[in-house]
């Protein structure tokens, strides 16, 4: 069995004829060594940086856009990364779907230092159980993998995705940080910064944080970040489209540092951070504005749902720039609240409907098909100064 390259005989001759122990005083008057990074701030150079973010949100993509930046000398995210040769490794995507992303994110032809290994459908075991003792052994795969590091020299490797890695119990502490340990040791002796991801559990993407099993996988990690969409302070999602990446943390820098994304093209673009009150202004503004537009053509929606629910009818328009449809309900019940849009009432006794209107602040007209008969306080008895309005009852005029 070996563990980060060595068995456990090789190991003790190691610790016997390595100095490891050494007097602190021994580094006075050497020259501090400069933390070394990848990405700076976010992803240090020489360790493992666990990325993970919930289905669907785009880690996959983000770490290919990574690793490219790096092989292409260009910038991620409006970051700045170490430039080098880049190893990227799926598990999870076959490698179609490798060059579809690859040409969304720029010219393939350029990308001559990035190396790809598609995994999908493969056996991609790095490490699992050697016995009952749940000691981890490194597999062929893993020591292929390392040798394809020691020949290339990337600044980069990316790892898509752990659970497809990792052969032991991702809640056994003392495995997951075997298996942190193991990557670790890649990193340090390539010199390269390790980019592994991972999918949260439930609770993780409940509470925010990412996590997922055992809280070992964060405190063996020098840095964890964490890809989510954006929601606002109601739970809702405004812009399907708009991500967040987190610094959840950062033993060598600051946590709680963030980056705003937006998916456009194929890819993701860096952008201002927009907040929940932001993104919820906007889902207002176009909710008014396409209400206006509808009631100008004629077209009536409602605010109690069928096939002319406003919020239905918004999410699906041309011009809804993304907002969902329960953002639109969420800007719905504010406007209503707010009286900046009203519910009116139409239609003769027997069939009144409601529909939705911008309120505005001119006088309306008196429309009579749409309103009850209502006597006048003093009426007058000559029929000629108390007129009847059109659709109304007349009212019996006794001599």
């Amino acid at each position: 069995m070996k563990v980060n390259g060595k068995t456990l005989a090789e190991w003790i001759e190691t610790w016997k004829t390595t100095p490891l122990w050494f007097p602190a005083s021994s580094l006075a008057g050497k020259p501090v060594p400069p933390r070394r990074w990848h990405v700076p701030g976010m992803i240090p150079s020489g360790t493992v940086t666990l990325l993970s973010g919930d289905g669907g949100a785009g880690k996959s993509l983000i770490a290919l856009q990574l690793a490219v930046a790096t092989a292409c000398d260009t910038t991620w995210l409006r970051q700045a990364v170490n430039v080098g040769n880049a190893i990227y490794i799926s598990a999870e995507d076959d490698t179609d779907e490798i060059h579809r992303r690859l040409t969304a994110i720029g010219d393939v032809g350029k990308m001559g230092r990035l190396t790809l290994l598609s995994l999908a459908g493969e056996n991609a075991l790095l490490s699992a159980p050697f016995d009952r003792s749940g000691v981890l052994q490194q597999t062929s795969l893993f020591e292929a993998i390392d040798a394809r590091i020691g020949t290339e020299r990337p600044a980069l490797l990316v790892l898509d995705t752990l659970a497809d890695f990792f052969g032991g119990n991702e809640n056994d502490r003392a495995q997951a940080r075997q298996f942190i340990g193991m990557l670790r040791g890649l990193a340090i002796r390539h010199e390269c910064a390790v980019l592994l991801l991972s999918h949260p559990s439930v609770s993780g993407m409940a509470t925010g944080t990412g996590t997922s099993g055992s809280t070992a996988w964060n405190n063996s990690v020098r840095s964890r970040l964490y890809l989510s969409r954006v929601m606002d302070s109601a739970g809702n999602e405004p812009s399907p489209d708009n991500r967040v990446l987190r610094t959840k943390k950062a033993n060598y820098g600051r946590s709680g540092g963030e980056i705003a994304m937006l998916w456009h093209n194929g890819i993701f673009l860096g952008v201002d951070v927009p907040t929940g009150a932001e993104m919820t202004a906007k889902a207002k503004s176009i909710f008014v504005k396409l209400l206006g537009q509808l009631t100008e053509q004629g077209r009536r929606v409602n605010a109690s749902g069928g096939q002319t629910y406003a919020p239905r009818v918004f999410a699906a328009h041309p011009e809804s720039e993304g907002i969902t449809k329960r953002a639109f309900k969420n800007a719905m019940e504010k406007l209503l609240a707010d009286s900046r849009v009203v519910m009116v009432e139409t239609g003769p006794p027997s069939k009144r409907r409601n529909h939705l209107e911008v309120k505005s602040d001119e006088p309306t007209l008196f429309h009579p098909e749409n309103q009850p008969f209502q006597p006048p306080s003093n009426p007058s008895p000559n029929p000629i100064t108390n007129p009847v309005p059109t659709g109304g009852v007349p009212t019996p005029h006794t001599p």
